[in-house]
């Protein structure tokens, strides 16, 4: 099938008492990759979520997944969507196999004993399958989540902070597992507080804040463009300015002269080129120095940065 796997435009919701949870949403998500929505607390996301799911009812815009128009074709839709919702919600009395046995069922797919194991024994679950959920760890339960949400085969997956509360050893394993499902050709949307976690696993990323996207493209395509270089250069004796042969450098002074600071680059290894010619000047003109400290700027530094520049835009 050509063209997205799901298509937004226009998405907007406003709660009562006047709370704009979206405004204007425009989204397009390829078959088959693993995109990261990124956002503090309240930006949106799980409200987008939810409006694609059918959980609740956008004030306006339209969204259509598979081809089908999501409020028209709802059930169908909902069917071939898998979700893992950032809270736990299951029968903690219930035994791991039977719960998640269960939900394939709830979205109509005929028993298969066979499946339910494979999905168990992808995520190390299948030796929990007679435990009662309410006895497993916190990072055992979100596996069971997961597990109930790939029950029934879908193709597109939400998976909403998966990871939260999850030490950094399990959080690494189930970014293997979203791996593997992205081999099988599962469409995954990846809600996450963990910048490093869209960076490692998004081939594209949005971030969204007060409900608007404030920018969406490839992963490597963002630090590219925004990414920046860092370096210090503890300088001695400290220095009075900038010498005059390296005013064509971005360069500043810190710690009253005592540390020559620079920022430059854009993600794509020019800043690196120009710290080694720095040192070589700075070498070439008796500049001594006792140290370098290099830094490259993250996802992390680039998503405060671009809120922070449009909060500004918008005062």
């Amino acid at each position: 099938m050509d063209g997205p796997i799901l298509k937004i435009d226009g998405l907007t919701k406003t709660y009562k008492g006047g709370v704009q949870a979206l405004n204007g949403v425009d989204l397009e998500i390829r078959r088959g990759e693993i995109f990261g929505l990124l956002g503090p607390n309240g930006a949106g996301k799980t409200t987008l979520i939810g409006a694609v799911c059918g959980l609740l009812n956008p004030t306006g815009g339209t969204i259509e997944a598979f081809g089908l128009d999501v409020k028209t074709h709802w059930r169908e839709v909902r069917r071939r969507i898998g979700l893992v919702p950032q809270e736990l919600a299951f029968d903690m009395f219930d035994f791991v196999g039977r719960s998640v046995a269960y939900s394939r069922g709830m979205f109509g797919c005929a028993p298969d004993p066979g499946r339910i194991e494979e999905v168990l024994k992808s995520l190390s679950l299948w030796d929990k399958r007679d435990v009662r959920i309410r006895e497993l760890s916190g990072g055992m339960k979100r596996r069971v989540m997961i597990a109930k949400a790939l029950s029934h085969d879908p193709e597109l997956l939400f998976l909403d902070e998966p990871t939260a509360g999850v030490d950094v050893e399990l959080r690494r394993d189930m970014w293997k597992q979203i791996d593997m499902l992205r081999e099988r050709g599962v469409t995954i949307i990846l809600t996450t507080h963990y910048i490093e976690e869209a960076q490692e696993m998004a081939d594209r990323v949005g971030v969204i804040n007060k409900g608007k996207l404030l920018l969406v493209d490839d992963t490597a395509a963002i630090m590219a463009k925004l990414g920046r270089t860092e370096a210090r250069f503890s300088v001695e004796p400290p220095l009075a300015g900038i010498p005059a042969a390296l005013a064509g450098y971005p360069l500043s002074l810190d710690d009253g002269g005592a540390t020559l600071v620079y920022r430059g680059g854009d993600g794509t290894g020019a800043g690196k080129r120009e710290i080694a010619d720095l040192t070589r000047l700075l070498v070439a003109e008796n500049i001594a120095f006792t140290g370098i400290e290099t830094a490259e700027s993250s996802l992390e530094d680039i998503f405060v940065g671009l809120v922070e520049e449009r909060e500004g835009q918008a005062a």
